[in-house]
């Protein structure tokens, strides 16, 4: 019977730098927006907003670029497991 050479799709998981990366990147809005008791308060006000919502929606943005870097990160890492394909 021949043996059956690894395909990217085949190969196990392994923990990599980038993935801890990724995983710190798509962990921390949820962490930061989860433990209410951190900005469950008014000061600082920013424009007369309290701190609880400006807060808040300031995460939208810093979500968005985690979540954006986390996606380059991973498409990185896919093209060097896959043995540097082209995009």
């Amino acid at each position: 019977m021949p043996e059956v050479q690894d395909s990217p799709a085949q190969r196990p998981a392994t923990v990599t730098p980038a993935r801890v990366v990724i995983g710190l990147c798509l962990l921390a809005p949820f962490v930061a927006l989860l433990w209410v008791g951190s900005y469950a308060k008014v000061d600082p006000a920013f424009i007369g907003i309290p701190f609880f919502y400006w807060y808040q929606m300031a995460w939208v943005p810093v979500s968005a670029a985690l979540t954006m870097i986390a996606y380059k990160l991973w498409q990185r890492d896919q093209r060097v497991r896959q043995g540097g394909a082209s995009r």
